[in-house]
């Protein structure tokens, strides 16, 4: 396994140049296995910022305008979209009994983007993985004569001319489950060959899942980013093997970026106003970084700086924290902290963060939160007890950043810096989960045991 270490005298007295003020207690907090809040002080106004961004509000729409064209297909492929017309979307769910747990007094509104419950691959992957490999099946498509533009019927990429052109492809992509799922039913659908690289983190219930589909699972006995590291180096030694790279590609952070545009929509029916007086602090699961980089991306472009994003990690495995609080992103790992990866969240269980998602999100992220797997089993509980939301350990992280925001001296000062602290009665809280429609029921019921402080023999 490849580690990278930074440089320590012994006495937490991190050498090197830091990327923000204040990064050698945060350091020696992470290394402690503290929860904790990071601000993230590049933080730039949207004016002063979008415009110089490698993507803007076009790239989104035409990502989104490609959705749609592939929308008939999707029904063709799995009848289970009929209702949606072939949009893989979630609701948006109030959710004030579970604000009576975990939003402090007199601070807002609470509402969960269930993303736990996309259709055809049960978490937020869906939105990045599935939009990848349609990315890739259209551009085939095109160039084989099989598509005459992008006005034609895209049920054409569901006939045995396309399966068999498929056939000839593989889509390899390394996970730690949910990427891996995605990809997988989607390419499995269309007829392409697919090697899922898995992580040691991945469910053995995952793996099951993809075998019956007919996806070949490649088990490794490494963490995700070495995994990543096989898959990408057999991808580039064989022209019709097509690697997707979760931690650079722009397919898949476009595909999440879709997101936020349909939620705009869902908050304007619900009758929630997004605006100076009335801020959306909008909490997201982070693993690699793709999801809620695409996520958070979008946010600033469609809300402005009356957007303020914040992703989740566990104390185990703060890679993106790490990453941009020493401006380092993929050049340092957790395990030069001395972490372990030793989380539950195993979508979130990545050693190091993507460079690509770090440095996009310089300019645009409020800040990270870390939380510890305690945390995340006690929020699984109250999604199931007050919503009935049955989600896996890492969709529920998000439900730990609301009261951590205004316990944490760090986010105290920029709530009131940002003039925030009179407004939060008037906010708006979004917690984004990401996991948890396919998990078996067994699995589940282990959840809430352990949620409870009951362990139970791990099921399968």
């Amino acid at each position: 396994m490849q580690t990278w270490y930074v440089a320590n005298n012994g006495n937490d007295d991190w050498s090197g140049s830091l990327a923000t003020p204040n990064a050698g207690d945060t350091l020696r907090r992470l290394r402690r296995r503290q929860p904790l809040v990071w601000i993230n002080p590049n933080r730039q106004p949207a004016k002063a910022c979008l415009a110089n961004l490698p993507f803007s509000a076009a790239d989104i729409a035409d990502a989104e305008a490609r959705w749609q064209r592939c929308a008939p297909l999707l029904v063709t492929l799995f009848p289970e979209l009929q209702n949606s017309h072939g949009i893989i979307e979630s609701p948006l769910l109030a959710a004030p009994k579970l604000a009576e747990r975990i939003l402090p007094p007199n601070s807002g509104r609470l509402f969960i983007k269930a993303d736990h419950a996309l259709p055809v691959a049960g978490s937020i992957k869906a939105r990045g993985g599935i939009y990848a490999v349609l990315y890739f099946a259209e551009k085939l498509a095109l160039v084989g004569g099989l598509l005459d533009s992008e006005q034609d019927d895209y049920r054409k990429l569901a006939t045995p001319a396309a399966r068999k052109l498929f056939a000839g492809y593989e889509l390899s992509v390394g996970s730690t489950g949910n990427l891996g799922l995605s990809i997988g039913i989607a390419g499995a659908a269309l007829g392409f060959q697919v090697a899922v690289h898995m992580s040691v983190e991945a469910k053995e219930w995952k793996k099951k899942r993809l075998r019956k589909r007919g996806v070949k699972v490649v088990e490794h006995a490494t963490d995700y980013t070495a995994a990543c590291v096989v898959a990408r180096a057999e991808a580039a030694a064989d022209p019709r093997k097509h690697f997707i790279d979760d931690e650079n590609s722009v397919e898949l952070f476009l595909g999440y970026a879709c997101a936020v545009p349909r939620l705009k929509q869902q908050l304007a029916d619900a009758g929630i106003a997004v605006d100076r007086e009335h801020p959306l602090f909008i909490y997201l699961p982070c693993g690699v970084g793709g999801g809620p980089g695409g996520i958070a991306f979008a946010a600033r472009h469609t809300f402005g700086d009356d957007a303020h994003g914040f992703f989740v990690e566990p104390v185990e495995a703060p890679c993106m924290t790490l990453g941009m609080l020493t401006g380092r992103h993929a050049d340092i790992s957790v395990y030069s902290l001395g972490l372990g990866l030793k989380t539950d969240a195993d979508g979130l269980a990545v050693s190091t963060p993507s460079r690509f998602i770090g440095q996009l999100m310089e300019p645009l992220l409020d800040g990270c939160c870390t939380l510890e797997d305690r945390t995340l089993y006690r929020h699984l509980r109250d999604l199931y007890e007050t919503e009935g939301l049955e989600v896996e350990p890492s969709a529920a992280a998000g439900c730990g950043v609301p009261r951590l925001l205004l316990e944490d001296n760090a986010a105290a000062c920029y709530l009131r810096e940002n003039e925030l602290l009179s407004r939060m009665p008037r906010a708006t809280h979004i917690v984004w989960t990401t996991g948890g429609l396919f998990v078996p029921p067994e699995q589940h019921r282990n959840y809430r045991a352990l949620a409870h402080g009951r362990a139970m023999p791990r099921p399968d």
